[in-house]
Protein backbone atom coordinates (compact mmCIF):
# COMPACT_ATOMS: atom_id res chain seq x y z
CA UNK A 1 0.00 0.00 0.00
CA UNK A 2 0.85 3.59 -0.58
CA UNK A 3 0.32 5.36 2.80
CA UNK A 4 1.11 8.81 1.40
CA UNK A 5 -1.36 8.43 -1.80
CA UNK A 6 -3.78 7.02 0.36
CA UNK A 7 -3.57 10.10 3.56
CA UNK A 8 -3.33 12.33 -0.25
CA UNK A 9 -7.06 11.01 -1.21
CA UNK A 10 -8.07 10.65 2.26
CA UNK A 11 -7.45 14.25 2.62
CA UNK A 12 -7.88 16.39 -0.75
CA UNK A 13 -10.63 19.03 -0.21
CA UNK A 14 -11.63 22.04 -2.70
CA UNK A 15 -10.71 25.57 -1.98
CA UNK A 16 -12.68 28.24 -3.17
CA UNK A 17 -11.61 30.16 -6.04
CA UNK A 18 -10.77 33.78 -4.57
CA UNK A 19 -8.18 31.86 -1.99
CA UNK A 20 -6.30 30.64 -4.39
CA UNK A 21 -3.17 33.27 -5.94
CA UNK A 22 0.10 32.99 -8.05
CA UNK A 23 2.00 31.03 -9.09
CA UNK A 24 -0.01 29.04 -11.94
CA UNK A 25 0.92 26.06 -13.11
CA UNK A 26 4.38 26.43 -15.82
CA UNK A 27 3.07 25.28 -19.16
CA UNK A 28 5.31 22.42 -19.02
CA UNK A 29 3.21 21.25 -15.58
CA UNK A 30 0.11 22.16 -17.02
CA UNK A 31 0.68 20.08 -19.95
CA UNK A 32 1.29 17.31 -17.47
CA UNK A 33 -1.70 17.66 -15.86
CA UNK A 34 -3.83 17.72 -18.80
CA UNK A 35 -2.69 14.78 -20.20
CA UNK A 36 -3.17 13.08 -16.60
CA UNK A 37 -6.71 14.48 -16.76
CA UNK A 38 -7.73 12.68 -20.56
CA UNK A 39 -6.25 9.40 -18.47
CA UNK A 40 -9.39 8.18 -17.38
CA UNK A 41 -12.19 5.74 -18.13
CA UNK A 42 -13.69 6.23 -21.49
CA UNK A 43 -15.19 3.21 -23.06
CA UNK A 44 -14.86 2.18 -26.81
CA UNK A 45 -12.09 5.40 -26.32
CA UNK A 46 -14.08 8.30 -27.84
CA UNK A 47 -12.25 10.71 -25.56
CA UNK A 48 -15.89 12.36 -24.59
CA UNK A 49 -13.69 15.79 -23.33
CA UNK A 50 -11.71 18.38 -24.15
CA UNK A 51 -10.56 21.22 -22.25
CA UNK A 52 -10.10 24.99 -23.03
CA UNK A 53 -7.58 27.02 -21.26
CA UNK A 54 -7.98 30.64 -19.62
CA UNK A 55 -4.68 32.42 -18.30
CA UNK A 56 -3.00 35.98 -18.42
CA UNK A 57 -5.32 38.46 -20.09
CA UNK A 58 -7.97 36.17 -21.70
CA UNK A 59 -9.53 35.74 -18.05
CA UNK A 60 -10.51 39.15 -18.14
CA UNK A 61 -11.34 39.45 -21.42
CA UNK A 62 -13.84 36.14 -20.80
CA UNK A 63 -15.25 38.49 -18.14
CA UNK A 64 -16.28 40.99 -19.98
CA UNK A 65 -18.44 38.51 -22.11
CA UNK A 66 -19.85 36.83 -18.80
CA UNK A 67 -20.75 40.59 -17.75
CA UNK A 68 -22.55 41.52 -21.03
CA UNK A 69 -24.25 38.13 -21.04
CA UNK A 70 -25.21 38.70 -17.54
CA UNK A 71 -26.98 42.33 -18.08
CA UNK A 72 -28.42 41.10 -21.18
CA UNK A 73 -29.90 38.19 -19.49
CA UNK A 74 -33.51 39.63 -17.86
CA UNK A 75 -34.73 36.37 -16.82
CA UNK A 76 -31.48 35.90 -14.21
CA UNK A 77 -31.98 39.53 -12.74
CA UNK A 78 -33.66 42.20 -14.40
CA UNK A 79 -30.91 45.45 -14.93
CA UNK A 80 -27.86 43.80 -12.96
CA UNK A 81 -26.38 46.04 -10.68
CA UNK A 82 -22.73 47.70 -11.12
CA UNK A 83 -21.78 45.22 -8.21
CA UNK A 84 -22.97 42.46 -9.84
CA UNK A 85 -21.08 43.12 -13.17
CA UNK A 86 -18.31 43.50 -11.58
CA UNK A 87 -18.54 39.95 -9.72
CA UNK A 88 -19.57 38.44 -13.66
CA UNK A 89 -16.08 40.61 -14.88
CA UNK A 90 -13.84 38.82 -12.13
CA UNK A 91 -15.39 35.19 -11.96
CA UNK A 92 -12.20 34.03 -13.85
CA UNK A 93 -9.80 36.47 -12.06
CA UNK A 94 -10.32 34.98 -8.80
CA UNK A 95 -7.41 32.04 -9.73
CA UNK A 96 -4.33 32.36 -11.87
CA UNK A 97 -5.87 29.36 -13.93
CA UNK A 98 -8.81 28.32 -15.59
CA UNK A 99 -9.83 25.43 -17.51
CA UNK A 100 -12.81 24.58 -19.09
CA UNK A 101 -13.65 21.00 -19.08
CA UNK A 102 -16.02 20.51 -21.82
CA UNK A 103 -18.23 17.43 -22.49
CA UNK A 104 -17.96 16.17 -26.05
CA UNK A 105 -20.88 13.58 -26.31
CA UNK A 106 -21.54 11.34 -29.03
CA UNK A 107 -24.51 8.99 -30.28
CA UNK A 108 -22.87 5.51 -30.17
CA UNK A 109 -24.64 2.15 -29.72
CA UNK A 110 -22.10 0.98 -27.38
CA UNK A 111 -21.91 4.21 -25.33
CA UNK A 112 -25.08 6.11 -23.74
CA UNK A 113 -24.50 9.33 -23.65
CA UNK A 114 -24.51 9.55 -19.68
CA UNK A 115 -21.08 7.13 -19.66
CA UNK A 116 -19.90 9.98 -21.77
CA UNK A 117 -20.91 12.64 -19.29
CA UNK A 118 -19.32 10.99 -16.31
CA UNK A 119 -16.49 10.50 -18.53
CA UNK A 120 -16.03 14.39 -18.84
CA UNK A 121 -17.32 14.94 -15.13
CA UNK A 122 -13.74 12.08 -13.98
CA UNK A 123 -11.34 14.00 -16.17
CA UNK A 124 -11.96 17.31 -14.41
CA UNK A 125 -11.82 15.88 -10.87
CA UNK A 126 -8.67 14.11 -12.86
CA UNK A 127 -7.31 17.23 -13.17
CA UNK A 128 -8.12 18.61 -9.68
CA UNK A 129 -6.38 15.49 -8.41
CA UNK A 130 -2.88 16.13 -11.06
CA UNK A 131 -3.05 19.93 -9.73
CA UNK A 132 -3.27 18.82 -6.32
CA UNK A 133 -0.42 16.47 -6.60
CA UNK A 134 1.75 19.25 -8.24
CA UNK A 135 1.36 21.26 -5.41
CA UNK A 136 -1.44 23.52 -6.67
CA UNK A 137 -5.22 24.10 -4.93
CA UNK A 138 -8.42 23.86 -7.06
CA UNK A 139 -12.03 24.18 -7.33
CA UNK A 140 -14.22 22.82 -9.60
CA UNK A 141 -17.31 24.84 -10.23
CA UNK A 142 -19.93 25.44 -12.72
CA UNK A 143 -22.22 28.25 -11.93
CA UNK A 144 -24.47 29.87 -14.10
CA UNK A 145 -22.51 30.42 -16.78
CA UNK A 146 -22.20 26.68 -17.63
CA UNK A 147 -25.74 26.34 -18.58
CA UNK A 148 -26.31 29.87 -20.19
CA UNK A 149 -26.29 29.40 -24.02
CA UNK A 150 -24.68 32.92 -25.08
CA UNK A 151 -21.86 31.74 -22.72
CA UNK A 152 -21.76 28.05 -24.69
CA UNK A 153 -21.94 29.94 -27.69
CA UNK A 154 -18.57 31.95 -27.12
CA UNK A 155 -16.74 28.75 -25.91
CA UNK A 156 -17.17 27.61 -29.00
CA UNK A 157 -19.55 25.04 -27.92
CA UNK A 158 -20.99 22.39 -30.71
CA UNK A 159 -24.33 21.54 -30.65
CA UNK A 160 -23.52 18.02 -28.68
CA UNK A 161 -21.04 20.04 -26.16
CA UNK A 162 -22.04 21.08 -22.60
CA UNK A 163 -20.07 22.42 -19.92
CA UNK A 164 -18.56 19.39 -17.09
CA UNK A 165 -16.98 22.50 -15.10
CA UNK A 166 -14.90 24.84 -14.93
CA UNK A 167 -11.58 23.90 -12.86
CA UNK A 168 -9.42 27.38 -11.56
CA UNK A 169 -6.04 26.43 -10.06
CA UNK A 170 -3.47 27.98 -8.27
CA UNK A 171 -1.31 27.91 -5.52
CA UNK A 172 -3.21 28.41 -1.82
CA UNK A 173 -3.58 31.34 -0.41
CA UNK A 174 -4.55 30.00 3.04
CA UNK A 175 -5.36 26.55 4.63
CA UNK A 176 -8.48 24.79 3.91
CA UNK A 177 -11.06 24.29 6.85
CA UNK A 178 -12.43 20.98 6.75
CA UNK A 179 -16.06 20.32 6.07
CA UNK A 180 -18.99 17.91 7.03
CA UNK A 181 -18.58 14.79 5.57
CA UNK A 182 -21.36 11.85 4.99
CA UNK A 183 -21.48 9.46 7.93
CA UNK A 184 -20.41 6.55 6.04
CA UNK A 185 -23.50 4.36 7.52
CA UNK A 186 -25.83 6.75 5.31
CA UNK A 187 -24.22 6.06 2.03
CA UNK A 188 -23.17 2.76 2.33
CA UNK A 189 -25.20 -0.48 2.10
CA UNK A 190 -25.00 -4.23 1.10
CA UNK A 191 -26.74 -6.22 -1.52
CA UNK A 192 -27.78 -9.46 0.26
CA UNK A 193 -30.42 -10.60 -2.65
CA UNK A 194 -33.47 -10.53 -3.35
CA UNK A 195 -36.10 -10.50 -0.71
Amino acid sequence: MNQAFVDFLASRRSRKPDQLVAPAPSQQELAAMLKIAARVPDHKRLAPWRFIIFEGDARAQFGEIIAKVCAANAQQQPQPSEQRLEVERGRFLRAPLVVAVIAKLTDHPAVPQWEQSLSAGVAAYNLCLAANAYGYATSWLTEWMAYDVKICSALGLGENERVAGFVHIGTAGTEPVERARPDMQDIVSHWTGAE
